[in-house]
């Protein structure tokens, strides 16, 4: 039933992290076809921005060592396809196949920045300087994916003050726009307002700012509403709740899309997904993997008597 609330926005653009985000923590290699087939379906559904691969060494993550044979099979995919790139090196590699949406991957912690990237905070900002120039220097777009907004499962609550610190540093730097991870999921509702406000205080727009909550503590829904409430339009979510983290592991599955898109849907705000199309794309992922979909929606949607 469709019941808009007030003061919530008209319309929010998902950004679709299953493929990447989704998919990285795979233990079992997916087949590359199977890869572009999941992301043809989920531009079929609806979603316009639909992040591909990531062009990092495939030692680190080695499920998408398949970057190069992937991408070229989605070129005719009608949707944004972002890709993630930790460095130069994976700047070539992206630009040289013809990306145009590129994001990095910045931590708000040190010890996560040690783990995840093998610098300093300073030092990881100080390697995105020249990927984001020359990517925006080639006409790309860049997002700054921030980690560890809310909680470190080393150094425990990360303080707001900290965060804006170093998202401003991104926004700096030249990112187009700024995605705030809760990577472990323990982000409440007054937290990410209170995030939200503290970046607009020190001059970051919230119209440049995306959320990417994961669902831990199964507060990644309310999360998200908080920062609708806040006035928000953009939301990372992955189809049929796929993806963790591979270096910070209580980090559980990602905001499923289905779940999203059913709130989005009841409260009468525009996505332009079909949910029935997404939820039959996010079964036929599970099949392939071998196990049923996390996400809630999904499964109450499938569920055959």
């Amino acid at each position: 039933m469709n019941v808009p609330a007030p003061g919530l926005p008209a319309r929010v653009r998902i950004h679709e992290v299953g493929a990447r985000d989704g998919l990285q923590n795979e233990k079992t290699a997916v087949p590359t076809e199977v890869k572009a087939e999941f992301v043809r379906r989920l531009a079929a559904s609806g979603l316009t921005t639909i992040e591909a691969t990531s062009f990092v060494h495939p030692k680190w993550v080695p499920q998408l060592a398949d970057a190069e044979l992937l991408f070229p099979l989605l070129a005719d995919v009608d949707a944004a396809l972002p890709v993630l790139v930790p460095n130069e090196r994976g700047l070539d590699r992206a630009l040289a196949l013809g990306a145009t949406r590129i994001a990095v991957f910045g931590s708000a912690t040190e010890t996560f920045a040690s783990r995840n990237l093998n610098r300093t905070v300073a030092e990881s900002l100080a390697m995105f300087e020249p990927v984001v120039a020359r990517a925006r220097q080639g006409g790309a777009h860049v997002r700054g994916y921030l980690s560890m907004c809310f909680g470190d499962p080393w150094e425990g609550a990360v303080p707001v003050h900290q965060v804006v610190s170093v998202a401003k540093a991104l926004l700096d730097l030249g990112c187009d726009e700024l995605s705030l991870g809760d990577t472990i999921g323990v982000a409440t509702p007054g937290h990410v307002q209170a995030l939200l406000s503290a970046l607009n205080e020190a001059g970051v727009p919230t119209d440049r700012i995306g959320v990417h909550f994961h669902d831990t503590y199964g507060q990644a829904l309310s999360n998200t509403l908080a920062a609708l409430q806040h006035g928000v339009t953009t939301v990372d979510a992955s189809a049929g709740g796929l993806g963790g983290c591979p270096y910070a592991k209580s980090a559980t599955g990602n905001l499923a899309t289905e779940d999203l898109v059913w709130m989005l849907d009841g409260l009468g705000i525009e996505t332009g997904v079909d949910l029935a199309a997404l939820t039959a794309t996010s079964v036929w992922m599970a099949e392939q993997l071998g196990r049923p979909s996390p996400s809630r929606t999904v499964r109450a949607l499938s569920h055959k008597e």
